[in-house]
Parts: structure tokens; sequence; C-alpha cells
């Protein structure tokens, strides 16, 4: 099996000031790429809380109209795994670095295409239609993205740097939700509630073209990877990745990381999307410094994130994972009790506890890990694989979930926070489970 190498091939060659600009390349091509991303999909989850409810789906009560919503958020989710497979065939066939140019126009352009879409008010129910295939298309593009985004990063890295460069495509997410958030608690200071339900909203959504342009320049400068480059050479591509990831050499890995992934996507979801909704709809807090706090809490994950690279390149990412993931669910319910205390200053104290720093332990170890589970020919599908189908259920119905489960409860959080800390265990096993020996790094 082809594992992930030192770039010694392509680098052989290279002097040191050439192979920190082309380190440089990478760095600024998986983080901008990942961030843009990111920026675009979790908009439509700020949009989902404090937008679309009232403009998409008018004439529904507030609950139905955020649950509609959220299920068009959902439907994102359930896409991905498509886009994963497509993209990830392509990745492993034909190369990271055009496939993830692709991705980047395909979600630029549905994004931007949110920001004209006519309201309910507008043309009925054809307003809520054209919103779902978009969604559908932001789904499918980034089921290709993630992958793609971990492998340019981590397949380029020195050998003794896998884990921090592991990190950097994961402070993309980080700094895509802040920047999501940021924008519209922006927009609703600039514009009144009447303005920005009209057309503030739209801005944000408008803005995407411009980063689009400069994220994907930047990563049609980027070399391919030397392991992609390995496979070419060697003449290892996979003629069916998909097929490939699910022989019993390597299923028993991709069973392990579907299930491992519960824990981080339903943490996730819940501390950056639900819990804006959750804090404006339950606590009556007002929005925009809901959303500051959001933003604070993904700002300092971001900071966080290579400091979690650094402890998987000196422990492992097995390890680092395994105790994030259990940090996780000890801290949910303490989390919970913070937010019932109904002040602003202890919700965010809550907030940046699990969603700024435990979460940054466990999420930068991620993708190092999933990398670790496949040869190079297969990688792409693999990584897509497991974090694509596993969005479904950890990540894209977590707030339905949720919202369910505090309605059922009267109000009462604690048990969807029972729920939480069962992904918790559930990850927590599974990652255990992994055996040292079936990590190719």
């Amino acid at each position: 099996m082809t594992t992930l190498t030192q770039p010694t091939p392509a680098a052989g060659s290279e002097t040191d000031l050439e192979r920190r600009k082309r380190l440089r390349t990478v760095v600024a091509a998986s983080l901008l790429g990942t961030t843009v991303e990111w920026y675009d999909f979790f908009l439509y989850a700020t949009a989902a809380s404090l937008v679309f409810n009232q403009l998409f789906f008018p004439d529904q009560s507030s609950f139905v109209g955020t649950m509609l919503a959220f299920a068009t958020f959902a439907v994102g989710f359930v896409v991905r795994p498509i886009g994963g497979v497509v993209f990830g065939h392509i990745g492993d066939r034909i190369g990271r670095k055009k496939t993830l140019a692709l991705t980047m126009f395909i979600m630029g352009i549905a994004t931007a295409l949110m920001g004209v879409l006519p309201t309910h008010a507008q043309v009925g129910v054809i307003a809520p239609i054209l919103l779902l295939l978009l969604r559908i298309l932001q789904g499918f593009a980034l089921g290709g993205e993630w992958a793609g985004a971990v492998l340019l990063s981590v397949e380029h890295s020195p050998a003794r740097k896998r884990g921090l460069f592991g990190s950097i495509p994961q402070i993309g997410l980080a700094l895509g939700l802040a920047l999501g958030t940021a924008v519209f608690a922006a927009l609703q200071v600039v514009f009144d509630e009447e303005q920005f339900l009209s057309y503030g909203w739209r801005i944000a959504f408008l803005l995407s073209l411009i980063l689009v342009v400069v994220g994907f320049v930047v990563r049609l400068k980027v070399d391919e990877t030397p392991a992609f480059r390995e496979v070419q050479e060697l003449a290892k591509k996979s003629s069916a990745p998909l097929v490939d990831v699910l022989r019993p050499a390597v299923r028993r890995n991709t069973v392990l990381g579907l299930l491992s992934r519960w824990g981080e996507g339903a943490a996730f979801n819940t501390w950056g999307v639900f819990a804006i909704t959750y804090a404006t709809q339950e606590l009556d807090f007002e929005k925009v410094p809901v959303l500051l706090v959001v933003t604070l809490a993904a700002l300092v994950m971001a900071a966080l994130l290579p400091a979690s690279g650094l402890l998987v390149d000196r422990y492992g990412a097995k390890r680092i994972y395994t105790l994030g993931i259990a940090a996780y669910g000890l801290c949910v319910y303490p989390a919970f009790a913070l937010f019932g205390t109904n002040d602003l200053f202890w919700f965010g104290a809550g907030l940046v506890l699990v969603f700024g720093i435990v979460h940054a332990l466990f999420y930068g170890a991620q993708g190092t890990l999933y990398a670790s589970l496949y040869p190079a020919e297969i990688r792409y599908t693999g990584l897509s694989v497991v974090y694509q189908f596993s969005g479904i259920y950890a990540s894209g119905i977590t707030p339905l979930i949720l919202t369910a489960l505090i309605a059922a409860a009267g109000g009462s959080p604690w048990l969807a926070c029972g729920y939480l800390v069962a992904t918790s265990v559930i990850s927590v096993i599974a990652t255990s489970l992994m055996r040292e020996r079936d990590l190719h790094l």
C-alpha cells in the first residue's frame, strides 16, 4: 500500500527557499479555500436561524418554521456524501488540486445565487424550492472539499509536522463560521430589522463571490501533492476507489471512522448552529450579542487548533482525538447549566469553553487521524466517505434532534444533553478501537 511519504521525489532538488515558498502556498491554499467554503456553508446555518424561517416559511408557526429551515439545512448534509463519492473519485483519479478548484467554483456560485433569491412573499412556494435546490448544490460541492483540503495540506507536510499541517484545514472551518456570524452581526447593526430582512442579509451571500475569486486563484498556484504524484508514477491508481474503501482490508477503519465522528459532528452543530437558535428563542437573548459570542468562540478555536496539531505530532492523533471527545462529553451538562443561568456572560463563558477550547483539542487531530486510515490511491474517497456520510446523522440532523428533544421535555435541555453525551461515548469507543497498526502514516 502507498503511504504518506516525505515529498522527496519532487522536493529533493528544492532549495530551502523554494521548499518554504511551496509550503506557504500550500498553507494559504488550504486555509483560504476551506475558510471560503465553510463561510458559504455555515452562512446558510446562521440565516436558517435568523432569516429563512421568516422569509421562506412565513405561514408556519415559529417552531415549525424553524424546524423547516433546519430541515433544508440538514439536506445539505444528506447531499454531501454524493459529492464526497463523486469528487473523491475525481480526486483519486485525476488529482487533489483540480478537484478542489472545481468544488470552490460550484460552492461560490450556489451561495451567490442565494443572495438574489426571491422570497415567499414574492413568488410563493417557488422560493423555498429554489432555496432547497441551491442548498443541495452547496452540499454537493462541500462533499468534496474537506477531504481534498486535508490531503492538500497533509500530503505536502514535512514528516514531523503532519499533525500541525493537518490542523490547518480545520482552522478554515472555524474562521469560516466566525466570518459568517460576524458579517451577520455587522449587517444587523448597520441596518434596522426591516432593512436587514428586506435586503441586508443578501450582502453576506453576495460577498462570497469576492472570496471565491481570491481562493480560486490561490488554489490554482499550488502544486499537486507528492503522494498523488507517487501514485501516478507507480501506476497504482484505483479503478474503483469507493469499492476499495469498502473492501475487508480497510472496511474496519471505515466503520470505526464513521462512528468516531458522531461526537464531533454533533458537538460542532450544537455549539456553532443550534446554540444561536437556543439562545435567541429559548433564552430570549438579542441576536447580535449571541452572534458575537459564537464568533468569539470560533476565533478562540481557530487560535488553538495549531496547538492541537502540535500535540498530535508529539502524542499521536488517536490519543488526542480520544481525549478531546471524552472532554466534550464531560462538558455537555455543565455547559447547558451555564446557559440556563440566562446570563449572557455565562452563556459566552460556556460556549467558549466547549466550542472554543474543548472542540479545538479534538478537531485539530481529526484530519491527520482520518488521513492515516487509507493508502494514497483511495485516500480522497476514504476521507470523504467517513466525513460526509457521518455528516448526515452526526451533523445535519443534530439541530432537528435537539429542537425536538427540548420541545418534548417541555423546554428542558437535559434530555438533549443525554443525546449529546451518548454521541461522545460512541465516538470514544470507536476511536479507541482503531489499532495503531491500522494507521498507515
